[in-house]
């Protein structure tokens, strides 16, 4: 197990499997789970039906009346009580959500606008939407299994199990609006908000191969051929990682992604860069590349710390003037970076099942997360006692962390700031305040 592994500790267990960006993509969106949730509920309703149609065609071969005119009347208040659920439910629909879509943006205004990236990916949050929906649908469909008859010997049909089924729902809603209110104002402290985008940063990062041997690329040569990039311009999401190794191995060639996850590409600009033969043909490279609007965490080392660095920037900008959220956007860069350490970077290697480098990866190396996460902060951080004294605490840390070959970066941004407080803080005393290192900032 290499030393990232043991620093995460339980949190990360093993490397997850690379996988499709099918289901990356269907968390980013919000329509899913609801359209997934009414077809389902459509389907078990049918089946509810089928079972309260078995159950009166029984009661009818036994003879059994008196049990009909019992579930009669039993329906006839069911339905009161459904129609009260059906005229109820799309109204509280949207009064909670009216609440939440202001909640959001109060929040992107006041961290970033890419935190709302958490809500909408949030697990709670769609099964809460999906719950209401199916719910409301599903009492508009057991509506319309009442039967009109009043006759025992007359009725067809007598909603039993939909109206238990109804009341189920509302149950289940209810349970879920409880935790949907509690995760959304857990969503609107900046303390979750920042160890949300700690653990996503994680994830990428566990999910990243380990190089077994930097050489690999290296030993590439020189490209045989190029494949431009043919579709619409935008930010490079992902990759679907076991399709271009999948062809690659099937044409019997490496094929090494030019821009970084994250970069804006356009068309005509080299894509992949293909070693060892000719290029894989248009059809093959099909749905293998993913372009969108805004990045995503997927496979996205780097988004992580942009979002961090943001927070940081907007808390310390004079409109809000707020150093402790910066202190604790630079704990989590520093917990990053501490992790990064000592695993490779620049380059994931991805293998075919015989072990063989199919698709070179570029992943930001350990100089450019370094200035990612310290660069602006630091240039905001002047004037800000708290920020300086925790900056220099996490370099501090991060020089005892990291192997030798990795503390320049480290040295260098600790001399800038040192060098920006000198020429700030005119007093000794208030120089040598701002340049103690202390992991609370000012406790």
């Amino acid at each position: 197990m290499s030393d990232w592994m043991v620093t995460q500790g339980s949190a990360v267990r093993r490397r997850p499997r690379a996988l499709s960006p099918l289901r990356e993509h269907l968390r980013d969106t919000f329509w899913f789970a609801p359209t997934a949730a009414m077809v389902s509920v459509f389907v078990v309703w049918v089946g509810a039906q089928a079972l309260d149609t078995a159950v009166v065609e029984a009661l009818r071969a036994d003879g059994d009346y008196d049990t009909l005119d019992e579930l009669l009347r039993f329906a006839e208040d069911a339905k009161a009580v459904v129609s009260a659920v059906g005229s109820a439910m799309m109204t509280f629909i949207g009064v909670v959500f009216s609440i939440s879509l202001v909640a959001v943006q109060m929040a992107s205004g006041q961290f970033t606008p890419r935190v709302v990236r958490l809500f909408v990916r949030s697990r709670i949050t769609k099964a809460t939407f999906a719950v209401f929906l199916a719910t409301f649908v599903l009492t508009l469909l057991v509506l319309t299994s009442f039967d009109s008859a009043d006759d025992p010997r007359a009725v067809t049909t007598v909603p039993l199990v939909q109206s238990v089924l109804t009341l189920c729902m509302v149950a289940l809603s209810l349970l879920l609006f409880v935790l949907y209110v509690n995760t959304t104002l857990r969503l609107m402290r900046i303390s979750h908000v920042i160890a949300r985008i700690a653990t996503e940063s994680f994830r990428v990062a566990a999910s990243m191969p380990v190089p077994t041997g930097g050489q690999d690329a290296a030993r590439l040569g020189s490209a045989t051929a190029w494949v431009p990039h043919e579709g619409r311009a935008g930010v490079l999401r992902d990759v679907h990682i076991a399709r271009l190794v999948r062809v690659a191995r099937t044409h019997g060639v490496v094929l090494r992604l030019i821009p970084r996850i994250g970069d804006f590409v356009v068309p005509g600009t080299p894509l992949l860069a293909v070693h060892g033969g000719p290029a894989p043909s248009r059809r093959a490279l099909r749905y293998t590349i993913s372009v969108g609007v805004e990045r995503t965490y997927h496979q996205d080392l780097g988004f992580g710390l942009r979002q961090l660095s943001d927070i940081a920037l907007r808390a310390l900008s004079p409109a809000i003037n707020d150093p402790t959220t910066a202190v604790q956007a630079l704990d989590r860069v520093v917990q990053f970076l501490a992790a990064l350490g000592r695993r490779p970077l620049d380059a994931a290697l991805h293998r075919d099942r015989g072990g063989a480098v199919r698709l070179v990866q570029p992943v930001p190396g350990w100089t450019e997360l370094v200035d990612l996460g310290f660069t602006e902060v630091r240039g905001c951080a002047v004037g800000s006692p708290q920020v300086t004294r925790r900056m220099l605490s996490g370099l501090d840390d991060l020089l005892l962390l990291v192997p030798p070959e990795r503390r320049e970066p480290l040295l260098r941004h600790r001399e800038l700031l040192r060098q920006a407080v000198d020429r700030s803080e005119p007093a000794p005393s208030d120089r040598a305040f701002a340049l103690h290192p202390d992991r609370q900032g000012i406790g």
